[in-house]
This record gives C-alpha cells, structure tokens and sequence, in this order.
C-alpha cells in the first residue's frame, strides 16, 4: 500500500488565516495493529518533533519495500495553533492563547454516555465487543460540536486516534532525564516500550484526573469494564503512553536519530513493521506508581537555586533549592529552603529560575504513595 498523507484544514480564526493538521499514513486502513504517534502538542517541546521527522524517514523507506504490515499514523505536528503563539521569537505553545487551557488538559470525555451507547449490544465475543465499542467512540467523536479552531484540532486528533491498538503522544520536560507515563492496566505488558526507549523512569496511572490526550483514549473502556463488570468483556485493546524526550534543550538529529529508530523497533516488535527488532533490552530506569511521586512547588516567588540537579538521589528531608529573594533588605535572610518528603531520582528541574509562589520546580519519584490534596497527579 502506498503511503499516503492526509491534510486536514481546520476552522481559520480570523480572516486571511489559515491552519491545518497534516498526517503520514502507511499501510492499508483498518490492518491491525494500529499505532498513532503524535509530536509537541505542547508545540514548544521540539524533541519530539525531530523524532518524528527521523521516524518518518524510516517508515518511508520500510513502505517502500513493503515492510509495513499494519496501519501508522504519524502527526509530526500535532497542534499549528500553538505552533502559531510566537511571542518576540518565543514559542508559547503550553496554554491556548484564546481559552488559557493547557494544551493537554481537558480533552473531551468519551466515557460520557458510552455505556448507553452500546448497551444491549454487546456479548461474550470479545473482539465483537470491541468492535462494538469502537464503533461507538468513533459516532461520539464525529457528534462533537466544533466551531474553533483549537476545538476541531482536538476532534481531529482523536478522529485519527481512537481506534489504534497503540497511541503515543510525544512530549518533552523542562529540564529532565528519559521517562514515559503508560497505565498500570498495561503493565508490565509496555515494558518493551520502555526498554526500547531507554527510559530511566516509567510512571503508572490509569487516570491521573488531567484529561490528557494519551488517557482520553483508555479511561472510556476502563470506565466501561468497571460499570458492565466481569460478565461482559470488554478489556481496553489500546496501549497509551505519553513520552517524555527528556528536556526542551535536547534537540539534536543524533538523539533525535536514535529516539526515532528505538520508535521503529517498537513498531516491528509490536507486529507493525516486518523485520527482527532483536532482543527487548533490559529496563534499567524505575518503574513506580504516579502518586508515588512529588512534584515539589516554591513557597514563594523568588530566583531558584538547585542545590541537587536531575538524576541525583535524594533523601526525603534533602533540600532540593532554595528560593532567593533578590529584594531582601539583607542578603544573609534571603534564602528559603525547599526540602522534599520523599526520597529517588528527580526526574526534571524547571529552565526557567525565575518562580513564583506554587510554581513546580522539581519533581521526585518516589516508592510510597502522597498526599495530593487537589487530587491532581500532574502539574498543569
């Protein structure tokens, strides 16, 4: 099947304007597996872009010679609206300009409803439940009322992904070492995901309260089984991970190089390209819990000062900064101490070290569950 590349207009939001979505197809539509990748959502994280950019190079040459054995779906660049919020030379690509939502936050909820949609329908077959149940995320999808641009970004994003067997939503920290966050239904089943991308932690949550892009496509038929119960079948079929090219600064074609064909060798071990991608490596990053995790925040607004740096160890109690004051009458007072309450590797540190008051600053993964008080497991 020759590749094919789709490009989807969206709603211009002012006169003379025009934005669109442009797709990489390969393989036939409807062969399984599928597997949707999308890059910078969040459209000022470029490390994910380039990855995409090499992974589209491989999947060109592996369709040329008739290796693609399932359906790929690769959006190199995955929100134009953002990608269009320049401010002086600066991408702001994290909030919508219009709405102020983060990008990756409050994606629709397709398990609204779901549950009545198939009722009556579904029996003991499980591939014909998920039949079923694909059908009908997909009529809720094409029902989605979108007049902006940034709402019809979302709907077609989610057109393009909710019937993969495999979504991945490429994305980058701040300041931070290789991580991916995938559920804990699908673990260890995704441990070849993240040995194939090397990374140095993995984080599990079935439902991180966010409404993030990646959970937007598994909370409907996690929802779903715990509503019918374990007489009807309906086990989520779609492996999601939002991952985590390390930080905003790592954009380079030799890590961008390797990061894509790590990709590629997850797609062929997953059925998706033919060919040998060898033994799964070993893990060697940790694997914990979300809520096992502090995102530690400043007391106060001030200039950061990193006494330990991403990667390091710490012990609960350790002090990760300190927040200076630089308007304190004596300089010797104007230091406040950040400790954190629990002890692992800090996986990022902000970029930016000018912080106010609540800004997260650090974040360290822990062993024992914490306190989340607003029951938000992801900063914003």
């Amino acid at each position: 099947m020759t590749k094919t590349i789709q490009r989807i207009a969206l709603n211009a939001m002012s006169p003379g304007t025009e934005r669109f979505v442009k797709a990489h197809r390969y393989g036939k539509p409807g062969a399984r597996p599928k597997a949707y990748l999308q890059a910078s959502l969040h459209a000022d994280e470029i490390p994910g872009m380039l990855a995409a950019h090499h992974l589209i190079g491989l999947l060109d040459a592996a369709e040329a010679k008739g290796e693609v054995k399932g359906e790929i779906v690769v959006v190199p660049v995955a929100n134009p609206v953002g990608a269009g919020q320049v401010v002086n030379t600066t991408f702001v690509g994290r909030y919508d300009f219009r709405s102020g939502i983060n990008f990756n936050r409050r994606w629709p909820d397709l398990s609204i409803g779901l549950a009545d949609r198939v009722k009556g329908k579904l029996g003991k077959d499980v591939a014909a439940n998920i039949a079923i149940v694909r059908q009908a995320l997909g009529q809720a999808i094409d029902e989605m009322q979108a007049v902006n641009e940034t709402a019809m970004l979302k709907r077609e994003l989610m057109r393009l992904a909710y019937d993969s067997d495999i979504v991945l939503d490429l994305h980058c920290d701040d300041i931070a070492l290789m991580h991916v966050y995938t559920t804990n239904v699908f673990w260890p089943r995704a441990e070849d995901l993240a040995a194939d991308l090397d990374a140095k932690v993995v984080m599990l949550c079935n439902d991180s309260g966010a409404q993030s892009f990646d959970e937007s496509f598994f909370i409907p038929w996690f929802r779903l089984q715990q509503e019918l119960g374990p007489d009807v079948p309906v086990p989520a079929p779609i492996l999601t991970s939002t991952v985590e090219f390390r930080g905003q600064a790592d954009v380079y074609d030799e890590i961008a190089s390797v990061d894509a064909a790590n990709l590629f060798r997850f797609l062929q071990r997953r059925g998706l390209i033919a060919g040998d991608p060898g033994p799964v490596p070993k893990l060697k990053g940790k694997v914990t819990d979300l809520d096992a995790c502090e995102n530690l925040r400043a007391p106060r607004a001030g200039i950061v000062a990193y006494k330990k740096r991403e990667g390091d160890v710490v012990k609960a109690g350790d002090v990760i900064a300190e927040i200076v004051d630089p308007m304190a009458d004596d300089p010797k007072q104007a230091r406040t101490p950040v400790r954190c309450q629990t002890g692992g590797p800090i996986l990022s540190i902000r970029a930016m070290k000018s912080v106010g008051a609540g800004d997260s600053i650090a974040m360290i993964i822990g062993d024992e569950k914490l306190p989340h008080p607003d029951g938000l497991l992801l900063s914003d």
